[in-house]
């Protein structure tokens, strides 16, 4: 998109107030927006919507900076409004700041002609002019910034389309993907969900010419999402329902649940609702489930297998990211050697187990509890996207034993009874394979876990995963214990993967 000029027609100022709404959920720290025009063509106006909308408060008094020349708030993203008109030389920008300023946050310039050469090259130009009873914006830039400024202009025309084209937008949520969601509100209706999910960009290949999403089938457009979410609903679980999708630009507009969760006030689970996930989850593996799926007329997803090839790949994340965290260097070929040879042994007693769909990351942030609903509908279930077909014991470890917060021997073992309850209570059900085949898909799951949240933290910049490594850490031992798994257990301890040797 270098170069490129996009251009909207602002009928009043509710219009520039939208528009300053649409900038804010694009920003990120390092952004420089420059705002051009003539006096009293909207500039302070299109910043005080922006900073409001950073700050959730359409009532934060938000004064020009004319006087102070710069004006700081502490936003989702920090925020820093320049005024440059009074400026005498660029040179004066090193006293007020800027390059601190965006190395801490964003920053909205006015008068911008004033800097000389001193913003980035990847600033973003938006020249504010009159036109006709309203005024125009034409934007301008290169680079990331632009690019997701013209991605959320183009989230607000789907709205338009959907009939919500004067809706407020309000982050609400971002996760370790690139997808990220947001709360959108029309007075006198309830307030939706706009899901932004961008086609996957693939890695480099890492094994056998494919890169790793293909390897361990991660979902690669909003499609997949959109599948399964209908195929859910329809067999009585309670996911979003859609209002509006666009499966080329992956847009959706869908019913927002709620925002409570499973956690009481003392920041600590509460065992009756990991119950009733589980309880959800024993129904939901009664069902027969298709392996094709239908998105849109004509448009299907194909549910991928969670094969060996998957489960090793994601494994092999605490071969690649943790072990050289906690040891200073890379594994060697022996490790990796052995580290295959007792999975393999391990996959191999996974093949008489029960398979079904498994969502994948079936955990208390995906899962939403509706106290004035009655039974399952109780539970309203996000994320669905990255569903495979793969043994039923999986989802149970990632519930029981939950990535985000601290469940206690107890609450895991309560949860899993729930579960065991309801299977038998259904028709037969074998016990001991089950409990064979969750301490399996424990021992994977939270083996990927630790590569993940350390590859958050070197990769990606993310260092407030890291503190959630001694509870998986602790996870891990817990499944470990099975009789089943001891080989892998020796191995763990022989090589020190259990203990807390990080620098």
């Amino acid at each position: 998109m270098a170069g490129t000029l996009l251009e909207r027609f602002l009928a009043d100022e509710a219009a520039t107030a939208r528009l300053g709404e649409d900038l804010a959920m694009a920003l990120r720290a390092g952004d420089a927006i420059a705002l051009k025009g003539d006096l009293g063509a909207g500039k302070s106006t299109l910043a005080r919507a922006l900073i409001r909308a950073l700050a959730d408060d359409t009532g934060l008094e938000v004064p020009s900076p004319t006087f102070t020349l710069v004006q700081s708030y502490e936003t989702r993203v920090p925020v820093h409004h320049f005024d440059l008109y009074r400026l005498s030389a660029p040179d004066e920008l090193d006293e007020l700041g800027l390059d601190d300023a965006l190395t801490q946050g964003a920053a909205l310039v006015e008068w911008p002609e004033r800097a000389g050469d001193r913003l980035p090259g990847t600033a973003l130009w938006i020249d504010l002019a009159e036109r006709g009873e309203g005024r125009v914006a034409r934007l301008s830039g290169q680079g990331p910034v632009f690019e997701r400024v013209a991605r959320s202009l183009a989230m607000r025309d789907f709205l338009a389309a959907a009939g919500w084209g004067e809706a407020s937008r309000r982050h609400f949520i971002g996760d370790a993907s690139a997808r990220s969601y947001e709360i959108v509100s029309l007075p006198g209706q309830a307030p939706r969900v706009l899901m932004n999910s961008p086609r996957l960009v693939l890695g480099p290949p890492v094994r056998d010419g494919k890169p790793y999403a293909v390897i361990a089938h991660t979902a690669q457009s909003v499609t997949a999402f959109v599948a399964i979410d209908r195929a859910l609903l329809a067999a009585g679980v309670s996911v979003p329902v859609i209002h509006a999708q666009d499966l080329d630009q992956g847009f959706l507009l869908i019913e927002h649940l709620g925002s409570e969760g499973f956690l009481g006030h003392d920041g600590q689970p509460i065992a009756e609702r990991y119950e009733a996930a589980a309880e959800l989850l024993a129904m939901m593996h009664g069902k027969a489930w298709p392996e094709r799926m239908e998105a849109a007329p004509s448009v299907y997803h194909d549910v991928p297998p969670f094969d060996r090839e998957a489960m090793l790949i994601e494994a092999d994340l605490l071969v690649d990211w943790y072990v050289p965290w906690i040891t200073g260097g890379p594994a060697n070929d022996e490790l990796r050697a052995g580290y295959h040879k007792v999975w393999n042994a391990l996959l191999d007693r996974l093949a008489g187990s029960e398979y079904t769909l498994m969502l994948r990351d079936f955990h208390s942030p995906n899962i939403i509890w509706r106290a004035e609903r009655s039974g399952l509908d109780r539970l309203g279930i996000v994320d669905v996207q990255d569903a495979l077909i793969g043994p039923a014991a999986y989802d149970v470890a990632s519930l029981a034993m939950d990535a985000r917060v601290t469940v206690s021997p107890k609450i895991e073992r309560r949860t899993v009874k729930a579960y065991v309850a309801a299977r038998r209570a259904a028709g037969a059900f074998d016990k001991a394979g089950f409990a064979e085949a969750y301490a399996i898909m424990a021992a994977q799951r939270n083996s990927k876990i630790l590569g993940i949240f350390v590859r958050l933290e070197k990769r990606d910049g993310k260092p407030y995963y890291l503190k959630h490594l001694p509870r998986i850490r602790d996870y891990l031992r817990r499944a470990l214990a099975h009789p089943a798994l001891a080989g892998l257990k020796d191995f763990y301890m022989t090589h020190g993967l259990l203990e807390d040797r990080s620098p």
